[in-house]
């Protein structure tokens, strides 16, 4: 039987069957029988792991001392603390890499350090080390340089630094190449030969996990004394859960743990930056994951995408409330000036993808063009790749013909796989399996795009390229009173690895709909017993779900998630729809 297409084009499927025993293991811890699902996506197999998932605490973070080089980065800090070394913080442009700076800013300079931070200029120096940096460094008298988010295949960058007798602490978490760059030591959970058993670490981790294991050895070593307190690190958690959320990392195993810690300190922080963005973006109050994915990160980022590579940092570093707001004013007018340029640019790549020709047999696309801003095109890839579910890649090429790109995939396709593919035709490029990066000489596009899309088409099954939605349970209207809906709120917070839970409630009829805004849609919900929950569909119009949900005279299959509504001190259970279709199995 072949499954019929929702409003939205898209195929509903389960996300993982639950086993007899996922149903067992809710029962006994108290919860409703459609979380079996929801255990089973998450692997939790008893009582015991959804206690630590449902409640994450600090303490069951991994010992920092798991990392293979850990020891020998901290001894060749210590020596450079004792002995009174310029140090430098090298810092990629990205949020990732702009908390990561931060991090360690903070805790170095609250230890007395002199050190200093480098960012490179995105447009003119790309991504990562680079010879040029590491003598612009050695001039200013730095002989250790801990780079940040970056750094694990800057081979050359590398021998140059030490060249010029400086020593370099790498802490990364991008994959490697098939060898590993000089340094005293690399901290990079996905590094070759590392020991360290979880990988999903962002970058801000990391560095995190370095200031972790340097304040106990500095703690050990009776460093801090009534003259010189020991820096709270509680208080950097803030910065990890913006970098870890922003750089869409797993929200499982460790990083659950500090994303889950940081948003709680993010109510009250003490950082000043996050202060002043918190107020540019109208928020307060703890911040949720979403708002940090849309609001904070895009102002954090839009510095690096018009060449103000550090500002994102410094602005999380500083302690003066007069230059947080400063820099907070001027990233507010990037972001504004990014998301004009990012407009004109995703509504000419569409244009540009429209006129291709119409071929069954393209995997993935390849746009690009000679105007466009190289900061702004992997947020044009993302779209592309969202909303035609395919693997994309953005280029904006030079005056000279050189092209910097950026590439997003989907579910099922590797994308640093398919790139690898490409490598003879590239100047450089690297990044994961989602996400990734490339420079390219002009003459070579033709080729790049022929031999992207026949990797794709050759080793990916057609099935990844059917848009679906992944449901957690059939459910009914009256399985969710307010305490049930709570009980998912402790899933949060919510994003990849951590999905936030989709239900699908069976021919139910849409009543009262309204739009708000011209754009969302606000009705409720009603079974065959009339039953009623309210119901809302953001950025529905113009587009086909809200118009198939009011055009319907029959009744719909709905899926949606859960939320409840707080709104000036009241709070009620809301659906969020996030498909529909007509009912498959209709009854009176």
């Amino acid at each position: 039987m072949t499954l019929p297409l929702s409003f939205l084009k898209k195929i509903w499927k389960t996300r993982v069957p639950p086993l007899p025993h996922h149903a067992q293991t809710a029962r006994e811890a108290g919860l409703e029988p459609f979380f079996a699902g929801i255990l089973a996506d998450r692997q939790l197999q008893n009582r015991e792991e959804i206690r630590r998932f449902f409640e994450p605490r600090l303490s069951m973070l991994t010992d920092p001392l798991e990392f293979k080089d850990m020891d020998k980065a901290l001894d060749r800090i210590i020596h450079a603390l004792q002995s009174n070394e310029k140090l430098a913080v090298f810092g990629d442009y990205d949020v990732d890499g702009a908390t990561s700076s931060a991090l360690l800013l903070r805790y170095f300079r609250a230890l007395g350090a002199d050190i200093k931070l480098y960012v490179p200029d995105r447009l003119t120096e790309g991504y990562g080390p680079n010879p040029k940096a590491m003598h612009t460094l050695a001039q200013a008298g730095v002989t250790l340089i801990i780079t940040v988010d970056c750094g694990i295949t800057a081979h050359e960058a590398m021998n140059e630094a030490h060249q010029l007798g400086m020593d370099v602490i790498i802490t990364d978490h991008h994959l490697p190449r098939d060898s590993l760059p000089t340094a005293i030591a690399i901290l990079n959970p996905n590094g070759l030969g590392e020991s360290f058993p979880h990988k999903e670490l962002a970058g801000v981790g990391v560095a995190f996990y370095l200031a972790m294991a340097l304040n106990r050895k500095l703690r050990s070593l009776g460093f801090f004394t009534e003259n010189r307190t020991e820096p709270d690190l509680k208080n950097l958690l803030d910065l990890v859960a913006v970098g870890t959320i922003a750089d869409v990392a797993p929200l499982t195993g460790l990083n659950r743990i500090l994303v889950k810690m940081g948003l709680l300190v993010t109510e009250n922080t003490i950082n000043k930056g996050l202060q002043t963005l918190k107020e540019s973006a109208r928020l307060s109050g703890r911040l949720s994951a979403g708002q940090i994915g849309f609001q904070i990160g895009p102002r954090i980022n839009a510095g690096g995408r018009l060449s103000q590579g550090r500002l994102g940092a410094e602005l999380l570093a500083t302690d003066d409330a007069e230059q947080a707001s400063e820099i907070a004013r001027f990233l507010e007018t990037a972001n504004r000036e990014r998301q004009i340029i990012e407009e004109k640019i995703q509504r000419q790549a569409f244009q540009q993808l429209h006129a291709l020709t119409s071929n069954k047999d393209v995997r993935g696309h390849v746009l690009a063009d000679k105007n466009w801003h190289p900061g702004v095109v992997g947020i044009v890839a993302s779209r592309i790749a969202e909303k035609t579910h395919r693997p994309t890649v953005v280029i904006a090429f030079d005056e000279q013909g050189i092209g910097k790109g950026s590439a997003r995939s989907i579910p099922g396709v590797n994308l640093l796989e398919a790139i690898d593919a490409c490598g003879p035709l590239l100047m450089y490029y690297g990044g994961h399996h989602a996400a990734a990066g490339l420079t390219i000489e002009e003459k070579q596009l033709p080729a790049f795009t022929e031999t992207f899309n026949r990797f794709l088409l050759e080793n990916t099954p057609e099935e990844v390229y059917q848009m679906s939605l992944l449901v957690d349970a059939q459910t009914r209207l009256t399985d969710f009173p307010f305490e049930t809906v709570c009980q998912l709120e402790r899933l949060q917070p919510f994003g990849r690895g951590n999905p936030e839970p989709v239900f699908v409630f069976e021919n139910v009829r849409a009543l009262e709909c309204k739009t708000l805004k011209d754009k969302h849609l606000k009705c409720h919900l009603a079974d065959s017993d009339d039953n009623t929950l309210e119901a809302i569909a953001f950025n529905t119009f113009p587009g086909p779900l809200g118009e198939g949900i009011i055009a319907a005279r029959e009744r719909l299959d709905v899926a949606a998630t859960l939320s409840v509504n707080r709104f000036q001190g009241r709070e009620r259970v809301q659906l969020v729809i996030r498909d529909a279709r007509p009912a498959l199995h209709t009854s009176q």
